[in-house]
């Protein structure tokens, strides 16, 4: 069970949805990589979450989804715009929060643990954000050509914490749930019918 609340939502959601979740998946470029750097390819990064869906087929049966949990909201314009011109964004190079659809090398290290740990170089990645600042348009990010040539033409979504709380709070049963938030949620549910039964 991972503590990050907004990861917890994406588990809760993708199982909802029929996917088998895994969490925290270490991945980095190999040193047999072309210019591989050993200052700044030996430190792990993680993939949150990948689901796999057994029903599905294409891209839509293995999701890869990287968290955001910024409570100050996400804006794909600043950021695409802060790493194409190598902006530093609180003392990191803007690339690096994205590393994994931003930096060829490190796309090519996710693909390869994909691919080892589903079996496919076939997936949706999902930007899993709090929240979209006002206007901003997802189709910036989800169709930005340098993301999606990184990852081989793999589709890009953006989801927010509120269209999958929207989505588990109308879906979710009454079997109890494996997780606290998933719990806390069935309870909220339950407790707005016991409103509208004048309990």
């Amino acid at each position: 069970m991972t503590e990050d609340i907004l990861e917890q939502l994406v588990v809760d959601y993708l199982q909802i949805m029929g996917y088998y979740t895994r969490n925290n998946i270490k991945f980095k470029p190999a040193s047999t990589y072309k210019n591989f750097n050993v200052k700044e390819d030996c430190v792990n990064s993680d993939i949150d979450v990948v689901g796999i869906n057994p029903n599905l087929r294409g891209t839509r049966k293995t999701l890869v989804v990287g968290c955001k949990s910024w409570q100050n909201g996400f804006d794909p314009k600043l950021w695409i715009d802060n790493i194409d011109n190598n902006r530093i964004v609180a003392k990191r190079e803007a690339w690096k929060y994205f590393r994994e659809i931003a930096n060829p090398k490190w796309s090519k290290a996710l693909l390869d643990k994909i691919y080892h740990s589903t079996g496919s170089r076939k997936f949706t990645y999902i930007t899993a954000v709090t929240w979209l600042k006002k206007g901003a348009d997802k189709s910036i990010w989800e169709q930005k050509r340098s993301f999606i040539r990184n990852i081989k033409g793999n589709p890009i979504k953006i989801l927010t914490f509120g269209e999958m709380l929207e989505y588990v709070q109308n879906n979710i049963g009454t079997t109890v749930e494996g997780s606290q938030l998933g719990r806390t949620l069935q309870l909220i549910k339950a407790s707005r019918r016991g409103l509208k039964n004048g309990a």
